[in-house]
């Protein structure tokens, strides 16, 4: 037998690579590979010419700014950018190998630098190595920048390039904003897959039983004292005392109904926003004394919701958002919050704070709760300390920090200790804050142009009264009953990221149905949530159709007996 030494070993083995990637490094800079960089990059924008996307990103060069600032990102409803047809993929697997080479080098200057830093101790050796990697850095997102288009194009064509010669792509986070979402979340799945199989094959499912009417307690107490791995499972819920069989879509109604309780004011786990649309934890919160265990249930839930691509009806505020993913929130994040308040703070960074009767500020700030009110100080003694003119910036971030982090510090901890059980770190950071709302919440509108697209039907043709009345009555309904009858359909009120055309069943993708249904002119129309399913049976008139269409849905909501 071997002793492997533990501490010994390891110091040796990062000492080999770190020589490795010296000597490599020096090996790339000898061989002088630019003049082979510039003819790949001309190249490339040959092939722009051709396909017409050269410079077409001119106007998006301060879209990552723009998102900083608030700004919304020009994307179409999943988020996606302009695409290339597939052929252009074939085209540029031609230059695939001189690609992957160039990232290997520009990339490989990088971990050199890293390797030095925790390795040598000499300054100016540490220091040098760090200016190459920013040179290899530099060199390596102008590259990217420039070429987003057709490097998306031929991650969509092969996106296990991503684990491979282009991983760079998604470690260094200077060139993820230059990725399209749909690439990055075709990578996020595959990696959270990965976790997921390995999971199932050592814990199998994971299997809950559940009253309807307690869905939130149930959940709390049988998943708090399951491992992150035995979480990991594919999920298979019962409702107690009903008849259905969870194909994935009592999973679905699992989630939803969850979606709704974790912002249910008896928690007090989380506060609405002025305008009531989204949410973040809430101040007060320890008025339940096990609102950090409950946090942390929280987090877990939206971290296997998103780990198992179902969307919930959960919209948190941007600046949450932002904690998710390690980033700090800026003052800007507070419009969303507190409008009136961002306002005001914007006219103290604005204007003279004598000329708006504010020259008496102090770096403190009021909380007002539980009926009583206290001074909290922002900095040492902030009380005592005047905002003026120099420091003004630094009391508004600081304010910000305290309104959106500081103040819910704890339950946002919390939250994140069960959120990164479920999705770590490394894996959701390549995400922007509007990316991630998207990933957990789906698309917000539901397109009825695009149902009708992509549905198929059964004894029924496309063209029949019976499917022209059903689509007029569709295309009728509020924006609420369109959401309560996809609810009917499929379980979710949420539109799939990709569009209906990616609609999952328990078959995976299973676009929606119309069955011709036998039974009376009076009889109701049912749903088959696993299969997307509509059974329609033949009605006399438009009217009746509508009639018995909202009472469907209307009757539908709320309980589950058969699958």
């Amino acid at each position: 037998c071997e002793d492997t030494g533990g501490g010994g070993n390891s110091g040796s083995s990062s000492s080999r690579k770190g020589g490795s990637s010296d000597e490599l490094s020096s090996l790339f800079q000898n061989i002088e590979l630019e003049s082979l960089w510039v003819e790949l990059t001309l190249c490339l924008k040959f092939v722009s010419v051709l396909e017409g996307v050269a410079n077409e990103d001119d106007s998006e060069k301060k879209e990552e700014d723009a998102m900083d600032e608030g700004d919304e990102e020009d994307m179409d409803g999943g988020g996606r950018k302009k695409k290339l047809p597939s052929s252009v993929a074939g085209l540029l697997t031609r230059f695939l190998p001189a690609i992957e080479a160039f990232f290997v080098v520009n990339a490989s200057q990088t971990v050199s630098a890293e390797s030095a830093t925790e390795n040598s101790p000499e300054a100016d050796a540490v220091s040098g190595k760090r200016s190459l990697a920013a040179i290899g850095i530099d060199r390596l997102v102008n590259f990217v920048g420039a070429n987003k288009v057709l490097l998306n194009a031929l991650l969509r064509a092969n996106p296990s390039l991503l684990d491979k010669g282009l991983k760079a792509m998604a470690q260094v986070p200077q060139c993820r904003p230059y990725m399209d979402f749909d690439v990055k979340r075709q990578w996020f799945k595959t990696q959270v897959r990965r976790l997921r199989q390995s999971a199932s094959r050592r814990y199998g499912s994971l299997r809950l039983s559940i009253r309807r009417k307690h869905v939130f307690e149930d959940a709390y107490h049988q998943l708090r004292l399951r491992t992150a791995e035995e979480m990991r499972g594919r999920l298979h819920i019962t409702f107690r005392d009903e008849e259905g069989v969870d194909a994935g879509g009592l999973s679905r109604e699992f989630f939803e109904i969850l979606a709704k309780e974790m912002f249910n004011p008896n928690y007090a786990l989380f506060t609405s926003t002025e305008d009531g649309c989204t949410f973040q934890p809430n101040p007060n919160s320890s008025f339940n004394r096990d609102h950090l265990s409950y946090f942390r249930f929280v987090g877990r839930i939206v971290g296997k919701a998103v780990a198992d691509g179902f969307l919930l009806d959960a919209h948190f505020t941007r600046s949450f958002y932002k904690h998710m993913l390690g980033v700090k929130p800026t003052h800007h994040d507070m419009e969303a919050i507190d409008p009136d308040y961002y306002k005001n703070l914007k006219m103290i960074l604005e204007y003279n704070l004598a000329d708006i009767g504010l020259d008496h500020l102090t770096f403190s700030t009021e909380d007002h709760s539980f009926g009583r009110s206290r001074v909290i100080d922002l900095v040492p003694n902030g009380r005592s300390v005047s905002v003026t003119e120099e420091n003004k910036e630094k009391y508004v971030s600081l304010v910000c920090q305290h309104r959106m982090t500081t103040s819910i510090e704890n339950q946002i901890k919390a939250y994140l200790d069960g959120f990164y059980e479920m999705v770590k770190p490394e894996l959701i950071s390549i995400f922007t804050a509007k990316e991630l709302e998207l990933l957990v919440s789906g698309l917000p509108d539901i397109d009825i142009h695009d149902l009708q697209n992509n549905t198929e039907y059964t004894n029924f043709k496309a063209t029949d009264q019976q499917i022209v009345w059903f689509w007029e009555v569709m295309h009728s309904l509020t924006r609420s009953q369109k959401a309560s009858f996809l609810q009917f359909v499929t379980g979710s009120a949420k539109v799939p990221l990709e569009g209906f055309s990616q609609l999952q069943g328990m078959r995976g993708t299973q676009k929606f149905s119309i069955h011709k249904a036998n039974g009376s002119n009076g009889a109701l129309m049912s749903a088959h949530t696993c299969f997307n399913a509509l059974d329609l049976p033949v009605y006399d008139s438009k009217e009746i159709l509508r009639e018995k269409l909202l009472y469907a849905i209307a009757e539908g909501q709320g309980s589950f007996l058969f699958a």
